[in-house]
C-alpha cells in the first residue's frame, strides 16, 4: 500500500514535470484574442485610397499632424542603416523617399522617389458609403483641392467631384462616376463599447490598405477643434494619411471615421480620435440632399461644473452644465433659461460634464422642441426648449491658438457690451488646455485684450502674433476678468517644448 502510494506520488510528479515541460515547448497560446484576416478580407473593398492636386500646387497635408518624408533632410537619409535605405527604395509609394529604383520605367517629368511626398498631391483615405458612388472622407484632406483622383483596390483611378464639405464636423462627401460599389455597413453606435476591439484600414504615409488595430479607448470626447463632434478615441496605430478613413467593430461595420492624432512627432502615439459614424452619416445625409448642414442652437455660454460648485448648488457631485450667459432673444431665453442654472440633462440625455453639450443641442433639428432638465436654486425644473438653427458664424469659433493652449472665440458687440470691454476689443476664452497659458493663470470665461503690448481684436490677430513670438521669452498678457483688467506673465515655449 506504501509503494503503491509512492508511485502514485512519483507518477503525479512526472506528470506535472511532463506538463510544464510541454507547455514551455509550445508557443503562447492566442485564445480570446479576435482573428482580423477574414475581416479585413471582407471589408478592404469599401476602402479608397483619395490623392488631391491643391489649387496652388503646394501640398495640404492629408493630416493635420503629418510630417515631412523621412528623407526629406539628406542627412537624415545619410544616417539611416542600410536595410531601411533598401527598403524605401524597393517599397517606398511614389513621392516618398530616396530615387526612383534602378531600372524603373517610370516615365521622365513624373514624381519619383527624390521628390518629397506632398510637392504636387496629398493623401488621405476614405470609404464607400453608398454603392452609387458616393464616399465620405476628411474635409481637411480634400481642402483647397483642385483635383481629386479616388483609387479603389481593384486600382481603378477615378476622377472625384466634392458634393459637399462641413468643417464644423470635418466631414467630406465625394462623388465617382461608378455603380455597384462595396459600400460599408453601418454600426449603431448606441452599442459601441469603451474596450471594445477595432480596426482602421487607409494609407498611412502613402502605402496604400495599412491595417492596424486595437481598442475603444473612449467615447464622447470633445475637442476645440469640432466642437460639435463627440469623438471616439482608439488606441488603433493612425498615422497621417489615415485620415478619412473608416475604423471597424469585429462585426465588419463602421464605427466611425478616422479624423486626428494626438501627438507631439507627428505619427502615431497610442491617441487618435475617429468621428462617430452616426455624426459622419447625418452630415453625408444633408450634404447630398441639401448641399448644407444645419445644427441645432441654444444660444448659451456654459462652464464647468466643478467640485466647488457642485458643493455650492448643493450637488452630490460634479456634473451638468453651469450657465453663465444667455444670448438675447435666442432660444433658452425663450425657454426662460437664466445664468446660475445648471443643465443636467438636455433631450433626456444627462450631461456628465459640460463640453457634452453642444454635440447633443447640435444633433437636433432645428425647430423641435426638447425637454431642459435644470436645477435653480436648489430645486430642478423641467423646461421645454424650441431649438433654433446655428447661425453660421457660430460656426468658426472656438478657435485653437497653440503652442500657448488656448482656445478662443470672436466677441459679438453684445459680449463686449456685457462684459465692458471699452476699447471693442478682445477674444473670448472659451477653454483652457495644461500649457502656457494655463500656467500663466489664464481661466475659461476671461477676455484677452492683448498679448506682447499687441491689442487682440480677433482669433485671427491672436494667430498672427502668437507666430511671432519668441520662443523661451516671457510676454506680458492682458486679460479682462469680471470686468477688471489683469496683467499675466507668459512665458512662451521654447521651440522644441511640448504643445
Amino acid at each position: 500500500m506504501i509503494v503503491a502510494a509512492a508511485s502514485c506520488r512519483r507518477a503525479g510528479c512526472l506528470l506535472v514535470l511532463s506538463l510544464l515541460l510541454g507547455s514551455c515547448s509550445k508557443a503562447p497560446s492566442t485564445a480570446g484574442l479576435p482573428a482580423f484576416a477574414d475581416l479585413v478580407d471582407a471589408v478592404s473593398g469599401s476602402v479608397v485610397n483619395i490623392s488631391t492636386v491643391p489649387v496652388d500646387a503646394v501640398a495640404s497635408s492629408a493630416a493635420p499632424e503629418a510630417p515631412t518624408a523621412p528623407d526629406a533632410d539628406p542627412s537624415a537619409r545619410e544616417n539611416m542603416p542600410d536595410w531601411m535605405k533598401k527598403f524605401l527604395e524597393q517599397h517606398a509609394p511614389e513621392g516618398y523617399g530616396g530615387g526612383a529604383p534602378e531600372g524603373s520605367d517610370q516615365p521622365e517629368g513624373e514624381p519619383g522617389l527624390d521628390e518629397p511626398l506632398g510637392a504636387e498631391q496629398s493623401l488621405g483615405s476614405g470609404f464607400i458609403l453608398w454603392d452609387d458612388g458616393y464616399v465620405v472622407t476628411n474635409a481637411h484632406v480634400v481642402k483647397d483641392a483642385k483635383e481629386i483622383t479616388v483609387r479603389l483596390q481593384d486600382r481603378r483611378e477615378l476622377a472625384a467631384t466634392i458634393i459637399g464639405v462641413d468643417e464644423p464636423s470635418d466631414i467630406a462627401l465625394l462623388k465617382i462616376d461608378a455603380k455597384d460599389l462595396p459600400a460599408v455597413k453601418i454600426a449603431d453606435i448606441k452599442k459601441l463599447r469603451v474596450g471594445e476591439w477595432v480596426m482602421a484600414i487607409g494609407s498611412p504615409f502613402g502605402f496604400d490598405y495599412s491595417v492596424t488595430a486595437g481598442i475603444v479607448s473612449a467615447k464622447g470626447r470633445s475637442l476645440f477643434t469640432e466642437q460639435y463632434v463627440p469623438f471616439i478615441q482608439t488606441d488603433a496605430a493612425i498615422n497621417p494619411g489615415n485620415s478619412g478613413g473608416p475604423l471597424f467593430n469585429l462585426a465588419g461595420e463602421v464605427v466611425g471615421v478616422n479624423s486626428q492624432i494626438y501627438s507631439q512627432t507627428g505619427g502615431n502615439s497610442g491617441i487618435a480620435f475617429a468621428i462617430p459614424i452616426s455624426v459622419a452619416v447625418s452630415v453625408a445625409e444633408q450634404l447630398k440632399d441639401k448641399g448644407k448642414v444645419t445644427r441645432g442652437w441654444l444660444g448659451v455660454v456654459v462652464q464647468e461644473v466643478t467640485r466647488d460648485l457642485a458643493k455650492s448648488f448643493g450637488l452630490s457631485k460634479a456634473e451638468g452644465a453651469l450657465v453663465a450667459r444667455v444670448v438675447p432673444g435666442s432660444p433658452s431665453d425663450e425657454a426662460g433659461l437664466k445664468p446660475g442654472d445648471v443643465i443636467l440633462s438636455f433631450n433626456d440625455e444627462p450631461l456628465v460634464v459640460s463640453n457634452a453639450l453642444p454635440p447633443l443641442v447640435g444633433a437636433v433639428v432645428p425647430g423641435e422642441t426638447v425637454p431642459l432638465r435644470v436645477l435653480r436654486e436648489g430645486k430642478q425644473i423641467t423646461l421645454k426648449v424650441k431649438v433654433g438653427e446655428l447661425p453660421p458664424d457660430a460656426l468658426g469659433a472656438p478657435q485653437p491658438q497653440l503652442p500657448l493652449g488656448l482656445a478662443v472665440e470672436r466677441l459679438t458687440a453684445q459680449d463686449r457690451e456685457d462684459a465692458k470691454v471699452v476699447d471693442g476689443g478682445g477674444v473670448g476664452i472659451a477653454g483652457v488646455e495644461p500649457g502656457p497659458a494655463q500656467k500663466a493663470g489664464v481661466r475659461e470665461g476671461d477676455i484677452l485684450l492683448s498679448l506682447s503690448g499687441q491689442k487682440i481684436d480677433s482669433p485671427e490677430k491672436l494667430k498672427e502674433v502668437v507666430e511671432k513670438l519668441t520662443p523661451g521669452a516671457s510676454v506680458p498678457l492682458l486679460i479682462q476678468r469680471d470686468g477688471a483688467p489683469l496683467f499675466l506673465a507668459l512665458d512662451v515655449p521654447a521651440a522644441d517644448s511640448k504643445k
